[in-house]
């Protein structure tokens, strides 16, 4: 039905609102309902990117329609997350085209593509700026599409759904996600069952456990230095290279993959890099979520973690707030949030939507594939 009263028209309204290092969009449309975004920056360049891209999936004219949201949290510089911005959606678009339908497959194939694509940037310029080897970024999407919700990621952003209890006014809070982060036992025990012989695989540094004793994460697109033996030598700065070789990837870009089947009492998704989760629970999250204005919840949702993080350090939110970005860091990451409400009437085909958007974190327009 979606498909059938789709008229596409003049790009929705991509433009969103700056106040000081908060970015926001408050309000939007895509294919099933209302979205908000918001992105506050921490770091001296801003290292999360994100989209939400709704309309057409494919690269060709017959379809599937959708809702395409991504959040990509950098570390190391900006390089990588805004190389994914600017190509994993048009990866994933051909895959879509090339398979005929949308599958976990085609989320996986384009997260590896994008992979080598960028592994092939570090290499190109490897002589001249080799610390390209050094950046990174976690990898979160989610595909809305024939009423499934399709979810792939690398890294330890977070999607939490926020579902309603029938017969009571209560929101839960359920993870979709599953995280890369040696932080959690599981994550430990698979990098030790993959790498049986290398006793140093995650070491515990400063209190927090990490991988080979550089990073927290497991899982990546980029951190080239970690994936191929050619990129952890001279002229890398020695700090960063291993003693010893290696002849399998220590990280992975290989996704986690989920298909969720969505559900009349399914309200929301809220789709943020671990900025967010680090001073919000899942709950606490989703209560806002439920019992505030849908117009620009998700500035109120990095509002809220700002006031913890300010809290935590016995200061007032105003105060933090005019700590400039770079100093800013030592008080809070980078935050994207993206809010997607899902309307079960769109969901389930029976009404249209006639405007196609495309929005990028930041106020970036989207770029064309």
């Amino acid at each position: 039905m979606v498909k059938s009263c789709w008229k596409p028209s003049i790009e929705g309204d991509s433009r969103g609102c700056l106040d000081g290092l908060l970015w926001y969009k408050d309000m939007g449309q895509h294919v099933y309902g209302d979205f908000s975004m918001a992105v506050v920056q921490a770091n001296s360049l801003l290292e999360d990117q994100s989209q939400l891209e709704s309309g057409l999936l494919s690269s060709s004219s017959s379809g599937p329609y959708g809702t395409f949201i991504g959040v990509y949290d950098g570390h190391g510089g900006p390089e990588a997350s805004s190389f994914i911005n600017n190509n994993l959606f048009c990866n994933f678009k051909s895959f879509v085209s090339e398979n005929q339908e949308m599958s976990t497959n085609v989320l996986r194939k384009a997260f590896l593509a994008t992979e080598d694509k960028f592994l092939s940037l570090v290499r190109k310029q490897w002589l001249v700026k080799p610390q390209m080897a050094l950046v990174g970024s976690c990898c979160l999407t989610g595909v809305i599409c024939n009423g499934l919700l399709y979810i792939a990621n690398a890294g330890d952003s977070r999607v939490v759904l926020g579902r309603s209890v029938r017969g009571a006014k209560e929101v839960i809070a359920m993870q979709l996600s599953t995280e890369h982060n040696a932080s959690f036992d599981a994550v430990r025990d698979e990098l030790r069952s993959l790498h049986p012989n290398d006793p140093q695989i995650v070491v515990m540094k400063h209190k927090v456990w990490r991988v080979k004793g550089l990073i927290q994460i497991s899982r990546s697109i980029g951190d080239a230095y970690l994936k191929k033996a050619e990129f952890n030598k001279e002229p890398l700065l020695p700090k960063f290279r291993l003693h010893e070789p290696f002849r399998k990837p220590i990280l992975s870009a290989e996704p986690s993959l989920l298909v969720h089947k969505l559900h009349p009492d399914d309200q929301f998704l809220i789709f943020a890099s671990d900025g967010l989760w680090e001073h919000l629970s899942n709950q606490q999250a989703v209560r806002i979520v439920q019992t505030s204005p849908r117009n620009g919840i998700a500035r109120r949702l990095v509002k809220t973690a700002l006031k913890e993080a300010a809290q935590k350090r016995e200061m007032r939110y105003s105060d933090l707030n005019k700590i400039d970005r770079g100093v800013r860091r030592h008080f809070h990451d980078d935050i994207t949030v993206i809010v997607v409400f899902l309307d079960p009437h769109l969901i389930n085909g029976s009404s249209c939507y006639n405007s196609p958007m495309s929005i990028k974190g930041g106020g970036r327009l989207a770029s064309r594939c």
